[in-house]
């Protein structure tokens, strides 16, 4: 009889130790040694659950995924919070790196970005910029505007001609998107032909030279008799 009872005893004694392994497992090292920022971590898939702030990243290796806590979402992924926890989306398929799943910052490549959108051609109206893959639209120019004052050197007297410029602006609608267009703008010359305050006009002669005023004689002497 005491065999069996020994037998029970040991029995109950491991499955007692059953939650212990696993408490331990939770909070190993997992693969490759980095439970950095994890609440829980187990050893054949990572991180489950992160501290508040970090984002739980899930790498795929067939069929096989890998928990990390980061606190940036590597390219190719934005960041998204939750209640019970903040994840790491990946982009759309189009999207290099994206500032959320319906808005992408750097598309990949046979694709032109156009208002956070990955398309494989630039839209009508618009041009494709190789350099930078991304759609610019072509800009609009409004009408000249007014002649400006005809100035020489900054001033707008003290000589005989000047020049008065105007310019003509993109049309677009967009501050950022106008900025990109090239501003045209002509000049012609003009006539000035107006001596600044205190200054003789050019073709002004200079005058005689102000006489002093005379001073009155003195009545003649009658010689003396």
């Amino acid at each position: 009889m005491r065999a069996p009872l020994c037998l029970l005893l040991l029995v109950a004694h491991a499955v007692d130790m059953l939650p212990l392994n696993r408490r331990k497992k939770q909070v190993g090292a997992g693969q490759g040694g980095n439970c950095t920022g994890c609440v829980i971590c187990s050893e054949e898939n990572g991180c489950s659950t992160c501290q508040q702030r970090l984002f739980l990243f899930i790498r795929r290796e067939g069929i096989r995924q890998y928990g990390k806590c980061v606190h940036d979402c590597p390219p190719g992924y934005f960041g998204i919070r939750g209640q019970e926890v903040n994840r790491c989306k990946k982009c759309g398929a189009t999207c290099e790196s994206c500032f959320s799943q319906d808005f992408c910052i750097q598309c990949k490549r046979r694709f032109y970005l156009y208002k956070g959108k990955c398309l494989p051609t630039c839209p009508p109206g618009t041009t494709a910029q190789q350099s930078t893959r991304e759609c610019q639209e072509e800009c609009e120019l409004g009408p000249w505007g007014s002649w400006s004052p005809c100035t020489y050197h900054g001033k707008t007297c003290g000589s005989a001609w000047g020049l008065e410029t105007r310019v003509r602006e993109a049309s677009r609608a967009g501050q950022e998107e106008a900025a990109a267009c090239q501003v045209l703008s002509e000049s012609r010359k003009c006539s000035i032909q107006r001596p600044c305050p205190g200054e003789r006009s050019p073709g002004q002669k200079k005058g005689r030279r102000e006489q002093r005023p005379r001073k009155d004689r003195k009545p003649d002497r009658k010689p003396p008799r």
